[in-house]
């Protein structure tokens, strides 16, 4: 395994960054340029490997692709021009790779296989390739189709109404993916919304999308047409700065240019509602998304509960939150938050488990955590993402307030998501 030696007790971060993009719009920016006519250009483009994962899997359909430093061009072939690739789409470590590209895959007119790393093979496909195979989709794999490797051959897909067991931004846009290709109105209807960056991003390319409460429609046999995308920073990213910038003493930082959508920023809501010194500036829209500069400084901090509807808003903040609420004056209670058990890792017992490691107090529930906060000070140990980038960062942001020096193992699986990270970090610490 590979180690890396962090920081240990910080005096401060202070500065100015620039979030790299966000990687749900990075990959659908890939595959909506893909799926559309003409060229499109990405600036801003995350060049992490989940994202370019994605582009691979395109290049194998036969679309051309240029990178450029962070700058993408694709020359879409329209979804008729998609070919059946001759290799294996290795989706590597990317969960939305595998789920969206599985939609677009439902409506072509042949066969492909998918697989992934050791991670993806953990993770359950059932929740998508289950509505897939009731709009006409001929899909099979592991255990019924629920885990990779993965064969699905495409076709002339049905129309469904479908609604959703869990409010799943992946679910939702593999469903709306593979309706676009359909006879009829397709529709999702979800317990609670889940981010909405497909109906955004299927707005920008010129479709159509009907959004009616918790429930989302798409008419099949839609064109799409080439446009280009500037990717906001990924709010998901900035939030372990965010909450770096409120916990470590004689801190201030800002994050520029950041994504402020509002099915994911449930992060700058228990931020506020904990207490902590966190404004918005130099707001603006850019493809149907708003993007603003971001502020924090070290707060006095109050556990609070999160539950309820705020959840899907921030289900990937969670490991940088139960860290949050370890420096809170009280106690913290994470609840309706299952969803962890299918990321990466299983995030509620890896979190516990790790944070219990630098004599955090905290413990596993069903489905979230409850964190006493200012129970103790967290004292420097050997550590571990076990290969999930989340986890990785949040461990990273801890090492600055441990006594002692702390060293994080799988410290590599931080590049998924934002390789820059350790610079970054770097820099504010000056």
């Amino acid at each position: 395994m590979k180690k890396k030696q962090l920081f240990t007790m910080v005096n401060g971060l202070t500065g100015t960054i620039d979030i790299p993009g966000d990687k749900s719009i990075s990959h659908r920016a890939i595959m909506f340029g893909s799926i559309a006519n003409g060229n499109t250009t990405i600036t801003n483009f995350l060049e992490g490997e989940d994202c370019l994962s994605t582009i691979d899997c395109f290049r194998k359909m036969g679309v051309e692709i240029k990178r450029n430093e962070d700058t993408v061009e694709i020359f879409g072939t329209g979804l008729s021009g998609l070919k059946e690739p001759v290799e294996i789409l290795n989706v590597g470590n990317s969960g939305t790779t595998t789920r969206l590209l599985l939609g677009i895959l439902a409506g072509t007119p042949f066969h492909s296989c998918l697989i992934g790393d050791e991670s993806i093979a953990k993770r359950p496909m059932n929740r998508v390739t289950n509505p897939l195979r009731q709009m006409g989709a001929s899909i099979d794999g592991r255990e019924q189709g629920n885990f990779t490797p993965l064969s699905i051959r495409g076709g002339k897909t049905k129309a469904i109404a479908y609604k959703s067991p869990v409010a799943s931004a992946q679910v939702k846009s593999a469903i709306l993916l593979a309706g676009l290709q359909s006879e009829g109105t397709t529709s999702v209807t979800e317990p609670h919304k889940s981010r909405d960056h497909t109906e955004r991003m299927l707005r920008a390319f010129g479709g159509e999308v009907v959004e009616a409460g918790l429930t989302v429609s798409v008419t099949g046999k839609q064109e799409l047409h080439a446009v280009n995308i500037i990717v906001p920073g990924d709010i998901s990213s900035a939030a372990f700065f965010l909450v770096a910038g409120a916990i470590i003493p004689n801190s201030r930082i800002t994050l520029k240019k950041v994504g402020l959508n509002p099915t994911r920023t449930g992060i700058i809501d228990v931020l506020r509602n904990m207490g902590a010194n966190v404004s918005i500036s130099n707001e603006t829209i850019e493809n149907f998304e708003p993007v603003g500069d971001l502020t924090i400084s070290t707060s006095a901090l109050t556990g609070i509960e999160i539950s309820g509807d705020i959840i899907p808003r921030l289900i990937d903040e969670i490991p940088i939150i139960a860290l949050l609420a370890t420096q809170a004056n009280g106690k913290t209670v994470i609840k309706d938050a299952g969803e962890l058990k299918v990321k990466e890792t299983n995030r509620i017992d890896t979190v516990v488990s790790e944070l219990s490691k630098l004599g955090a107090s905290i413990e596993s529930t069903d489905d979230g955590m409850i964190i006493y906060g200012q129970s103790g000070k967290l004292t420097g140990k050997t550590v571990n993402s076990y290969g999930d980038h989340r986890i990785g960062m949040m461990l990273a942001i801890a090492a600055c307030l441990t006594e002692g020096p702390m060293a994080l193992e799988n410290s590599e699986a931080i590049a998924v998501s934002y390789p820059s990270f350790f610079e970054h970090l770097e820099s504010l610490i000056g």
